[in-house]
């Protein structure tokens, strides 16, 4: 059974993500930008991403700044 995904848990420890998109969308205001949209990703963060969360949930700032995994 698939589970479903939660857009504001970081899919990598299943914290809050803090998406400035996804909270604009939930608290109807206009979208903020985010610190995400100008980070660069090492391909090995983003394999460490459930394939079914790809690209349906953002990884937090704290998974995104270790350098070591």
């Amino acid at each position: 059974m698939n589970k479903a995904i939660d857009p504001i848990k970081c899919p990598i420890c299943g914290e809050p993500n803090q998406c400035a998109q996804e909270i604009s969308k939930a608290s109807g205001k206009p979208p903020e930008r985010c610190w995400c949209m100008t980070a660069t990703f090492s391909s090995e963060l983003l394999d460490r991403v459930p394939e079914e969360a790809k690209n349906k949930a953002c990884i937090c700032a704290k998974c995104a700044s270790q350098t070591t995994f």
